[in-house]
């Protein structure tokens, strides 16, 4: 029975380390082979589709927000002043993972099991099995915002419209802090 607790203890240990690791996604590009930042492409003339897609532990919020901010740069940067949605929406990816306690202590195969896939954002919860061993279930969420914009230049009236300046004096994103040693 203590091993069986020193195991699980060990467990929770390196799941809050690893936890205390993950930084939500960084307001930048996303670049080739990776999941998360933003993208945008012109459609038409004067119209874009703009995306911001966060990891696990980046906040729907902030996720809608970086959408903003990229919006207002994109807007800025082909000469408008102003831009308007045509359409917008945020989409969201939960993962269930549950990982038997096997032999180890930290599920089958070690740290490659189900529970340490690679996925940020834990939210471990315990639940047993009337015909096995303990499991332990998590889930993590992960937000993409996207948005069509249609970028007015000046004195295009539009009362929807959005001014991408004051978007971007507003929203700046936080400094880009290094990674722990």
């Amino acid at each position: 029975m203590r091993t069986l607790f020193a195991k699980l203890a060990a467990g929770l240990g390196l799941v809050m380390v690893l936890a205390g690791c993950a930084q939500p996604t960084p307001y930048a590009p996303r670049q080739q082979g990776q999941t998360t930042g933003y993208t945008d492409r012109a459609l038409a003339p004067g119209r874009w589709r703009v995306t911001f897609t966060g990891n696990a532990v980046t906040p729907r919020e902030t996720v809608e927000d970086f959408l903003l901010l990229r919006a207002a740069e994109v807007t800025l940067a082909n000469g408008g002043t102003h831009f308007v949605f045509d359409n917008r929406d945020t989409s969201s990816q939960t993962r269930i993972f549950a990982d038997p306690l096997g032999p180890s202590g930290f599920g089958y195969g070690g740290y490659g099991g189900g529970f340490w896939g690679g996925y940020w954002g834990y939210r471990p919860r315990w639940g047993y099995s009337a015909f096995g061993p303990p499991v332990m279930i998590s889930s993590t969420t992960q937000y993409q915002a996207f948005a069509e914009i249609v970028v007015l230049k000046s004195g295009q009236d539009e009362a929807r419209a959005v001014d991408a300046r004051a978007v971007v004096a507003n929203l700046r994103p936080p400094p880009r802090s290094s990674p722990p040693a």
